[in-house]
């Protein structure tokens, strides 16, 4: 039997979460069976049990790869855009979101992982542990426009990134349910509401 390859296994896993997502977004989370799984995917229920026991975990894995994307975003500009402005970053990552709904409908998705979280505990406390580390990192830059005197000190910096987060899931939703024209502007409006310390 010739020998599975980590790069095959690893094309089959994302063969299933593309057809896990095209299903889930067309006929919703809880109208989608296994059946249609593996119908969709192409593959055997073998196979596809080979890599996710359940719906469950195929919905934490699609919702776990689209935040980590958007954590790995914050964490990259945290890191080596320090200089940036917190408006630019903001809009940085919300272009990328919108760029990942055109591609994947990442926004449909993750409306639908957001429900299924609230009756699926392990689902949200992976949520908790991603958000904390998306506020950590953006906590960071507005941590170093206090020291440049470009945002107040009134607040902590950790209170000003969980207020700054409060505005992606509203991008989100309205990309969701009314799509590009809804939120056309708002990366331009974020780099106005906060420019560059050094332009403004």
């Amino acid at each position: 039997m010739p020998k599975v390859t980590p790069q095959y296994m690893e094309a089959r896993r994302a063969q299933i979460l593309d057809a896990a997502r095209r299903c889930f977004l067309r006929d919703g989370f809880h109208s989608t069976s296994m059946q249609d799984l593996f119908a969709e995917s192409g593959l055997s229920a073998g196979a596809v049990y080979r890599h996710f026991a359940s719906k469950e975990e195929m919905i934490t894995a699609i919702a776990e790869e689209n935040m980590r994307e958007v954590v790995t975003m914050v964490h990259s500009v945290a890191t080596d855009r320090s200089s940036s402005s917190v408006g630019a970053m903001m809009a940085d990552v919300f272009e990328m979101v919108k760029t990942k709904t055109v591609e994947q409908n990442v926004a449909g998705l993750a409306v639908l992982a957001w429900s299924e979280s609230l009756r699926n505990p392990a689902l949200a406390r992976q949520f908790n542990d991603l958000l904390a580390r998306m506020r950590s990192d953006l906590a960071e830059v507005v941590r170093e426009h206090q020291d440049s005197g470009a945002f107040p000190r009134e607040a902590t910096a950790e209170a000003i990134a969980a207020t700054l987060m409060c505005a992606l899931p509203g991008y989100l939703l309205q990309l969701a349910i009314g799509g590009s024209k809804d939120v056309e502007g708002v990366p331009d409006a974020l780099r106005a509401l906060w420019p560059d310390a050094t332009t403004s």
